[in-house]
């Protein structure tokens, strides 16, 4: 709850507050370029409401008990247990390497 996640991936935001991650199909920027066409070269991941909430607290500085708070103030009782979902929701982006944590940046 003391870790602070930052942003590893592209994104936008539609006019309803609904986050898509942009993330390249391929790593080699050239072969992304080379291969395919302009409109396949990225995978588009649509995050649910709680997913955009939390995306949107992703600042850097904020850990995540303060997430956890300020989601609970957008969403409600609706998405409790607060701590266990987005603290799931956390490691599955970490594992996807969409985030990372400021303190996992600064030991390597």
């Amino acid at each position: 709850m003391e870790a602070t996640p930052i942003r590893k991936s592209n994104f936008e935001t539609n006019e309803e507050g609904v986050v898509t991650l942009v993330v390249p199909k391929f790593k080699n920027q050239k072969f992304n370029e080379f291969m395919l066409s302009p409109r396949k070269r990225f995978f588009r991941i649509t995050l649910d409401k709680l997913g955009s909430a939390v995306w949107s607290q992703i600042d850097g500085t904020s850990r995540v008990a303060d997430i956890c708070s300020r989601c609970l103030e957008i969403c409600g009782d609706s998405i409790m247990p607060v701590e266990q979902r987005v603290t799931k929701f956390l490691s599955t982006l970490y594992e996807g390497r969409y985030i990372s944590f400021r303190e996992i940046e600064k030991s390597e």
